[in-house]
């Protein structure tokens, strides 16, 4: 199986990886479904349709360029272990939040600084880890909803980022660099704002919106 602009959606069976899947796949990328179980995530591609495929999570990582993993927090550690062996030499884009139930609206961010260092950590330095996609609502996204918000995208390396902000941006959101991967402490512990804001106004899954008239360099 060519790596050649596959990417490997890793969780891709919960809400926020199927409808990233989805959307990826609709924009005619290459996408694998990955989930602990091979059968799950056949099942899953097969509901989802557009040409999706599911693997196990190792077997997808192995057949991805790119890797997005797209696990809760609690289960963070576990996958990136199994993953490791197969995604030396790729970006592996983490969309991981911090929340720690029964706590969800209070910041709690980990003790390398965000979950993304914590990811870099566990993955080691024979990988590009680019964080992304922590504050898009999965339900709006899968359903096709003007989600209202921006993607900010994190990562050390400027290039590995701009492969990642264009991938939000063919999955009809628009991706915007965030710089430094310690920078995603801020999208992380924004996500725990939001769910606190979501509640107390009664809003179905608020975001964040970068205004100005943005111009690269």
């Amino acid at each position: 199986m060519t790596t050649d602009g596959v990417i490997a959606v890793i969780g891709g069976t919960g809400n926020l990886g199927a409808a990233l899947a989805r959307k990826l796949a609709e924009a005619g990328r290459r996408v694998i479904i990955g989930s602990r179980s091979a059968a799950s995530a056949e099942r899953a591609a097969a509901e989802l349709g557009f040409g999706l495929t599911g693997l196990a999570n190792e077997q997808a990582a192995e057949a991805g360029e790119i890797v997005i993993v797209t696990v809760p927090f609690a289960a963070q550690e576990a996958t990136l272990a199994a993953i490791r062996p197969f995604v030396a030499g790729k970006i592996v884009v983490d969309t991981t939040v911090p929340l720690v139930p029964p706590k969800v609206m209070r910041v709690q961010l980990p003790p390398e600084g965000s979950a993304a260092q914590r990811a870099q950590k566990l993955l080691g330095e024979g990988v590009t880890v680019v964080s992304a996609f922590h504050n898009v609502a999965a339900h709006k996204l899968a359903a096709g909803e003007d989600l209202g918000c921006d993607v900010l995208v994190f990562g050390d390396e400027k290039a590995a980022r701009g492969r990642v902000v264009a991938i939000a941006n063919q999955a009809g959101m628009r991706g915007i660099h965030g710089g430094a991967l310690a920078n995603s402490a801020s999208a992380e512990a924004l996500t725990s704002v939001l769910i606190f804001i979501n509640k107390n106004y009664q809003v179905d899954g608020a975001g964040v919106k970068i205004t100005g008239d943005l111009k690269e360099i």
